[in-house]
C-alpha cells in the first residue's frame, strides 16, 4: 500500500493555491497518494477563533511579499486577488460535489487558477458561472452539485473532522498522525513521506 497525504485546503487560501502547485510532484517523487480533503475555511476560523494572517495590517503587508517569494522560489505565476478575501462556501461544495470524478481535478485547477493567477471575482455567482463555463463544465449540473444536500453534509463533516483533529487553517497536511500546517512546510511534508 502507497504512502498517503491528506491534503486539506480552501480555494480562498493563496496558501492552499501555492501547495497545489508543488503537492502532485512530491507526493509523486515520493510514490505517495494524494487524499483530497476540501473543507471550509471559515468554518475552521469560527471554530478554533482564528482568522486569516490580512486581518492584522503588518503581518498582512509581509505575507503579502512572502506569497510573491515563494511563487517565485516554485517558478508558478500568482497574483494575489483583490477581491480577497471571499466567501468559498459555493467553490467547496463543487470541490466535494466533484470530488472523486474525473472531472475533479480540473475543477480544483480552474478555480485555483481563476482565483490566483487571473484575478477573478469568484465571490460572485455570474463569474463562477462564466469561469466554469470556460472551462468546460456545465452550470447546471454545478448547480445541482452544490445544492445537493449529501454535498452539503460532506462538506460540513469534513471541516468538523478538521478541526477535531487540530486543524486552524489552509493548507494543512497529514501523513497518519503526524501534522504540518503551511505551504512553506512542504519540506517536512516530502521528509515525512520519504521515511
Amino acid at each position: 500500500m502507497s504512502t498517503q497525504v491528506e491534503f486539506f485546503f480552501d480555494f480562498g487560501s493563496p496558501a492552499s493555491y501555492l501547495a497545489w502547485t508543488q503537492l502532485p510532484r512530491i507526493a509523486h517523487e515520493a510514490g505517495a497518494q494524494i487524499i483530497w480533503r476540501p473543507m471550509l475555511l471559515g468554518g475552521v476560523f469560527k471554530a478554533t477563533g482564528n482568522q486569516s494572517p490580512v486581518m492584522i495590517p503588518s503581518k498582512g503587508t509581509w505575507m503579502l511579499k512572502d506569497l510573491a517569494r515563494f511563487a517565485s522560489r516554485y517558478g508558478v505565476a500568482m497574483t494575489f486577488n483583490p477581491s480577497f478575501p471571499i466567501n468559498t462556501l459555493t467553490l467547496m461544495r463543487g470541490a466535494t460535489g466533484y470530488q472523486g470524478s474525473e472531472r475533479f481535478e480540473h475543477y480544483v485547477k480552474t478555480i485555483f487558477e481563476a482565483l490566483w493567477v487571473q484575478q477573478k471575482n469568484l465571490g460572485k455567482p455570474q463569474v463562477v458561472t462564466e469561469v466554469l463555463s470556460a472551462a468546460g463544465f456545465d452550470p447546471v449540473e454545478f448547480e445541482r452539485l452544490i445544492n445537493d444536500e449529501a454535498v452539503k453534509e460532506r462538506l460540513k463533516s469534513t471541516t468538523e473532522e478538521a478541526v477535531k483533529r487540530g486543524v486552524f487553517g489552509a493548507p494543512t497536511f497529514f501523513i497518519g498522525s503526524e501534522m504540518h500546517f503551511g505551504q512553506d512546510r512542504l519540506d517536512f511534508v516530502a521528509e515525512a513521506l520519504a521515511r
